[in-house]
């Protein structure tokens, strides 16, 4: 259903954008990757416009078109003690206004039966101390994904996928690492690519300006001491 489709992943060099975009080109899509890193697309720095409009141009006329885009690069997460002001905004332009300018700059291209997928997180909801600029961006994108979906009704569909604990190292963690999570273990890339290229298919086409969990359960779950292996103050039993 994928073939000869047109996929833009951002930061699609390495984690779950790579395995994103890894399964966009098992499926038969053509996929467009930018990133800071190497890698066979484009190398740039999304956090700076002109970067963005120059992406954009390459991959239109290279392409025509876009079927799919996957805002996946991950922004800055410093905490309110070292975070900067500018530091701060760079978090935002990076989380939240690339990907409000990448659906702007191929809103004209957009194929019949287009989605975007934004990758939030579960710290929309939930945070840990010193996260303030990764959380802000992440929450903003939430937003913005049923904003875009109301704004592109009837032409795109909108979604957002928000990981929870995804291992991108290949690590099996067991005891209460995996235990805490009710699905019985840490997630890792696939479990987001794969609802990532869900949505993006015609068995979603009735879901837009959704934000779905991928988390193993664990924003419903309610740790206290004692409860799947952890104590109080971090101390084993």
């Amino acid at each position: 259903m994928f073939r000869d489709r047109v996929a833009v992943v951002t930061g699609g060099a390495k984690g779950i954008g790579k395995a994103i975009a890894e399964q966009f080109s098992l499926a038969g899509a053509h996929v467009c990757v930018i990133d800071l890193l190497p890698n066979d697309g484009f190398v740039g720095d999304i956090g700076e416009q002109a970067v963005l409009e120059s992406f954009a141009k390459t991959v239109i006329d290279t392409y025509g078109r876009v079927d799919f885009l996957i805002n996946n690069a991950l922004p800055l997460m410093k905490g309110i003690d070292d975070c900067t002001y500018d530091e701060f905004l760079y978090a935002q332009r990076v989380g939240v206004a690339a990907p409000f300018y990448l659906a702007k700059l191929f809103s004209p291209y957009f194929a019949p039966g287009a989605s975007i997928v934004n990758i939030s997180s579960s710290r929309d909801r939930m945070s840990q101390p010193q996260t303030e600029s990764y959380s802000a961006a992440k929450g903003g994108i939430s937003v913005l994904t049923h904003a875009l979906a109301v704004s592109f009704a009837g032409r795109v569909r909108v979604n957002a996928v928000a990981p929870g604990w995804i291992d991108t190292t290949g690590t099996v963690y067991t005891g209460a690492d995996a235990s805490q999570h009710p699905a019985g273990r840490v997630g890792n890339p696939l479990d987001i690519a794969n609802m990532v290229l869900y949505l993006c298919s015609e068995q979603a086409g009735f879901i837009t300006g959704e934000t779905i969990y991928i988390d193993g359960g664990m924003t419903r779950q309610m740790i206290y001491h004692g409860d799947c292996g952890w104590t109080f103050g971090g101390q084993s039993e």
